[in-house]
């Protein structure tokens, strides 16, 4: 699975039926910015709406997933299914990634904030700045990085519970 070819794939399908990246993304509901983002390969789109797009633009998964056109006789449902478990996988690192780095950012933080603390520098001048920034930035991160994880927990739900 190549994230450019689905992009480019994607752009040439919308070309194709004459649409304009807002029109694409009121069909889909989803607003233009994520249309060019897909389209730029700089995120993919849900799997669901990958379904949606395939309905839109009239071409199967298999071929949304290899970005391009296949012959019927290409497509295997091991390969399809190989596909699918690539592009669940892709999405699961890339969120797995963004929480690696806010935990790490929140980490430093800490580390910067208890060093000063136990050197008996964070009461006063220059430091107490920087180990109440540090304490901040730490507190902050790790509330970003909970309010991310139920956010995309939240999203999970509700996919689910529209597939019921």
């Amino acid at each position: 699975m190549n994230q450019e070819n689905i992009g480019k794939f994607l752009r040439e399908l919308r070309k194709e039926k004459g649409l304009t990246q807002e029109q694409a993304a009121e069909k889909l509901n989803v607003s233009n910015r994520s249309i060019s983002r897909w389209e730029t390969a700089r995120t993919m789109p849900d799997f669901d709406l990958l379904l949606e797009l395939g309905r839109m633009y009239e071409v199967s998964i298999e071929e949304l997933l290899e970005g391009r056109r296949t012959e019927d006789h290409e497509v295997s449902m091991d390969r399809t299914l190989r596909q699918i478990a690539e592009y669940n996988n892709t999405k699961r690192d890339r969120l797995l990634h963004r929480q690696l780095i806010l935990a790490c950012i929140g980490v430093l933080a800490w580390i910067v904030f208890l060093g000063l603390e136990l050197l008996g520098m964070a009461d006063s001048g220059w430091s107490e700045a920087v180990a109440s920034a540090a304490a901040g930035i730490a507190f902050g991160m790790s509330m970003v990085m909970v309010l991310y994880t139920i956010y995309h927990l939240n999203l999970d739900r509700e996919k689910n519970s529209h597939r019921s």
